[in-house]
């Protein structure tokens, strides 16, 4: 296979940013999709496929990660481009500079910004003052990158994503507001079952169940993890306390209790469902050892799909 074979990028989504699934209509979602199953083939038979060749991409981290930065950085190499880690530490944001200052002179060097960090707004401003494309990494509010993935495992595992129900066990977390985001424009009846103290934040839950409506799907908050999986087809869980909850961790674990997917959970579940987890995985708290390595377990395909999923998402921005 020739460059000029390769798979044809959108034209319309260079010089996006991607800082919500909110922001791409359902036809662009399985665009991006499409697009990654695509790029996961040739890298399985080792085509190259040099999108990116003679580019780079700036990666902005105050939260620390295994799979975002593995994924990113392995991602451009793959892409034919150079990868930059940037840490809190090792840049001036880190010392106060403005986030506007920083957007404008990354901009300059570099021909994206991949961000993972805490507050969302910190994300907003950054793809504001940026002349390049901003790709959200993952903040306090929202995980597109994750969540383009998780939709592009369930169509490698089920064929199709519109009518599938997909229960959410946990905190009413990113994880919960980007699934439900994206879970709508997919077509699917999202659950989220939280404890009534840790419910997502209404507005995502308003805008989300606007979104799902117009698709031909659902968002339904639930607080009885059995009664939520029956019949699921997905089940998706995550940890109790997140990256700067730690100090939370002994209070979230009491008012989780019973919020663990298990044999009794997968029981309820549809007999043919599959389990997902965006890792790291706490084994014993949210989920069981026996489920995360059972059959149903869909965690590590899950896991690799971040890789070629944001490949699909930095080839066509970038």
């Amino acid at each position: 296979m020739t460059t000029a074979q390769l798979p044809k990028l959108d034209p319309t989504m260079k010089g996006r940013d991607f800082l919500s699934l909110h922001d791409f209509s359902r036809d662009e979602i399985f665009y991006f999709i499409d697009l990654a199953r695509q790029l996961k083939a040739l890298q399985k038979d080792r085509i190259p496929h040099p999108y990116l060749a003679g580019k780079t991409l700036g990666m902005i981290f105050t939260k620390s990660s295994t799979r975002t930065r593995v994924s990113f950085e392995v991602g451009m190499y793959q892409l034919g481009g150079n990868a930059l880690f940037l840490s809190s530490a090792d840049i001036q944001l880190g010392r106060g500079e403005p986030i506007k200052d920083t957007a404008r002179v990354l901009s300059r060097y570099v021909d994206g910004i991949m961000i993972r960090t805490f507050a969302h707004s910190d994300v907003v401003e950054l793809a504001q003052y940026a002349d390049i494309p901003v790709i959200n990494g993952l903040t306090d509010l929202l995980h597109p990158c994750q969540v383009l993935a998780d939709l592009m495992t369930i169509v490698e595992y089920k064929g199709k994503t519109d009518g599938l129900k997909m229960t959410f066990i946990g905190d009413g977390n990113n994880m919960a507001h980007e699934l439900m985001f994206g879970g709508a424009k997919a077509g699917m009846d999202v659950v989220i079952c939280t404890p009534e103290a840790y419910r997502p934040e209404p507005e995502i839950v308003r805008i989300a169940t606007e979104d799902a409506k117009a698709h031909g799907g659902s968002i339904t908050l639930m607080s009885d993890p059995v009664a939520a999986s029956k019949d699921a087809d997905v089940l998706y869980t995550d940890v109790w306390a997140s990256m700067g909850q730690e100090g939370e961790a002994q209070e979230r674990a009491q008012a989780f209790q019973g919020f663990m997917i298990d044999g009794t959970i997968m029981k309820a579940a549809h007999p043919k469902a599959i389990v997902l987890h965006c890792l790291p995985a706490h084994r014993g708290e949210e989920i069981t050892d026996e489920v995360i390595e059972g059959p149903q377990s869909a965690v590590f395909d899950e896991a690799e799909n971040r890789l070629h999923a944001q490949k699909a998402i930095m080839a066509s921005v970038m």
